[in-house]
């Protein structure tokens, strides 16, 4: 199926802002009904995700390198319940090298519940840091700009 026939699903970038929709479902709750921590985790990865997808970089095609999270900084601030419909934006913050510093915020009815700083490398298939190929690093700049 073609994504065409779901524009929309991989969030929107506005203003700089990358911003995916997030519903709340069973799944990803604990035993006592507020999302399970690590959910927010994957719903970051996700974002992150979709965001290269909607820059028009397909992780998929890549030959011999990968994205890899180096750090992750996590601010647990406010619950979130099922079938809240959380809002995940995400920013560039820098560039170097082989590396992205990355902001991330999820939000509920506009107030974050969960941040985290991120730190992205580029590697090679034996796990080495790769300097941003210029057409994509130029794709990260636009964002850092808007």
């Amino acid at each position: 199926m073609s994504e065409d026939a779901w524009p929309g699903i991989a969030g929107r970038i506005q203003n700089g802002i990358h911003r995916m929709p997030i519903r709340i479902y069973y799944e990803d709750t604990d035993a006592g009904g507020v999302v399970y921590h690590a959910r927010y985790v994957v719903f970051c990865e996700r974002a992150r995700s979709d965001c290269l997808r909607l820059l028009g970089i397909n992780q998929s095609s890549f030959d011999n390198i990968a994205f890899v999270v180096r750090r992750m900084v996590c601010d647990f601030l406010k619950p979130a319940r099922l079938d809240d419909l959380l809002e995940v934006h995400t920013r560039f913050v820098e560039l170097a090298g082989a590396r992205i510093e990355l902001g991330q915020e999820v939000m509920l009815n506009g107030n974050t519940v969960f941040k985290a700083d991120v730190t992205v490398a580029l590697v090679d298939g034996r796990g080495r840091p790769k300097r941003l190929p210029e057409s994509m690093a130029d794709r990260f700049r636009n964002m850092l700009e808007s």
